[in-house]
């Protein structure tokens, strides 16, 4: 017989034995609680699982787990840091919807979004697109459905149409400040608005004609805008300006008129400014205001300004031949200040036609000399050097033009011809004329002012001591064949009669 001792140990370890046993039985039950609610937690944001402790029976289902996660086509319809669907989620719930002929679409934009990453950092940015997210999920009145299309932008779908009260009470809650680790953040927002009773269409479509509600939004610089048919016009004509630029270009459509700039102390046209004109196919005559901020945008500016350069050189020649001997001043893009080889693309095309520097002057837009200062100085001295001449165009238009002109390496200023408008007739637009006059040559500064189209403006202007007056007083601008005739007539002799000077 076993001696009691022996039972008594024996006991013992019947009941380790079935502690162990069961704590296994407890911490199994335990984790698959975890498991559970870690499953039903990143369901929406389809996170990977992570445990601090995982059972080792429990390591391989868990491994699988994350990889069955990440080859769930769920997965990519998902945006990561929200939660929300993203574009292609959004697309999948619009298609098992179509045809979508009620409702309302609206595409909220957080303006100036990037400003929040550069000043306090991404990871602050994503924490107030976190909470951003949920401000929408917790509106009063809550869209079916959200997606976040891209980094700022935000889609609600409602399945009824929502009055423009009730998007202004949108707007306004998602745009109440918020607190992102302990800083107050305050933001605005705009909305494009697609309603589907009047515009409804393919899911493509239908975004398409949302982007352009909220382009409108930010180019009429409104809180909210509705899509209109018209808007696919204005968009059509953009596509068809851009897309037929770079062709145009080749067969000649653009050409060059050129303006004429009379010289005051000498009553003479000794210089003209060269103005592109288009004349397309389909669409007639195009403004320079219309496509170079279209070619600017899309990055083929630099295809004009060299076509443009180049005509002008070529002209040069032809009139060097015949004896004419005119400064030609240039317009170039506020982008194109940006590359680095200027100078020596300018210097190059000089020295291919043979052309001298003085006959060249090159015209920057003043609101571009801000965008980098330092730089923009670096590239107007190398162009200088060269020996051709720096004006600035529309002066008085851009930003701190009067904190920054006495660093600028220029020859001339122009006086933008908005400043003429009641010119006579406004004391205080009269004022700022002569007072940008006076400043412009006090530095040194020669100064012409554009778009002078009377007689009380001439004289005046003569009187405030303009140098150089450009407009449709002087003369329309005029095609080269047009100049060669008038040639003699601009720069032999006077034809205007200046008024004496006090």
């Amino acid at each position: 017989m076993l001696s009691i001792e022996i039972i008594i140990v024996l006991f013992i370890a019947l009941i380790l034995l079935l502690g162990i046993v069961l704590g296994g039985y407890f911490q199994q039950g335990k984790f698959i609680a975890e498991l559970t609610q870690t499953l039903e937690s990143n369901n929406a944001t389809q996170s990977p699982l992570n445990f601090k402790h995982t059972p080792r029976a429990f390591k391989p289902l868990v491994r699988n787990l994350n990889l069955f996660q990440q080859n769930n086509p769920v997965t990519l319809e998902r945006d990561k840091l929200t939660g929300l669907s993203n574009r292609v989620g959004f697309k999948r719930k619009m298609f098992a919807k179509m045809p979508a002929t009620e409702g309302m679409l609206v595409l909220v934009d957080i303006q100036q979004f990037r400003f929040v990453n550069d000043l306090f950092g991404f990871i602050f940015g994503d924490q107030l697109l976190k909470s951003f997210a949920l401000r929408i999920k917790g509106l009063a009145n809550p869209p079916q459905f959200v997606s976040r299309m891209n980094g700022n932008e935000f889609l609600l779908f409602y399945p009824q149409v929502v009055s423009t009260s009730e998007l202004n009470l949108i707007k306004q809650h998602l745009q109440k400040p918020f607190e992102i680790e302990q800083t107050p953040i305050s933001i605005k927002v705009q909305l494009g608005v697609l309603e589907l009773h009047e515009h409804h269409a393919d899911v493509s479509l239908m975004l398409r004609r949302l982007d352009l509600a909220l382009k409108k939004a930010k180019v009429s610089h409104k809180d909210i805008a509705f899509y209109n048919q018209d808007d696919d016009k204005a968009q059509y004509r953009e596509l068809m300006i851009i897309n037929s630029l770079p062709k145009s270009l080749k067969q000649n459509q653009l050409h060059m008129v050129y303006q004429p700039k009379l010289d005051i102390s000498t009553g003479e046209c000794s210089q003209v400014e060269a103005l592109i004109r288009w004349e397309h196919d389909g669409l007639g005559n195009i403004s320079p205001t219309e496509f170079i901020p279209l070619a600017e945008h899309t990055g083929i500016i630099d295809l004009i300004s060299k076509w443009a350069l180049e005509q002008v050189l070529q002209q040069q020649v032809k009139w060097l031949q015949q004896g004419i001997n005119i400064k030609v001043a240039v317009n170039l893009s506020t982008k194109d200040l940006e590359n680095q080889h200027l100078p020596i693309d300018i210097s190059n095309l000089l020295m291919q036609y043979k052309v001298p520097a003085e006959n060249l002057m090159i015209e920057i837009t003043e609101s571009a000399l801000m965008l980098d200062l330092a730089r923009t100085i670096e590239t107007l001295k190398e162009i200088r050097q060269l020996g051709v001449k720096i004006a600035i165009d529309d002066f008085g238009t851009g930003h701190s033009s009067l904190a920054y002109l006495r660093h600028l390496p220029i020859d001339e200023v122009k006086i933008d011809k908005a400043f003429l408008d009641d010119f006579n007739c406004d004391l205080q637009a009269n004022k700022i004329v002569k007072t940008s006059i006076d400043l412009a040559k006090s530095l040194g500064f020669d100064v012409t002012v554009e778009g002078v189209e009377t007689k009380d403006v001439f004289d005046t202007l003569i009187e405030f001591g303009t140098d150089t007056i450009q407009g449709e007083y002087v003369s329309k601008p005029l095609i080269a064949n047009e100049l060669e005739l008038r040639f003699s007539q601009l720069i032999n002799k006077p034809f205007i009669t200046l008024p004496t000077t006090h």
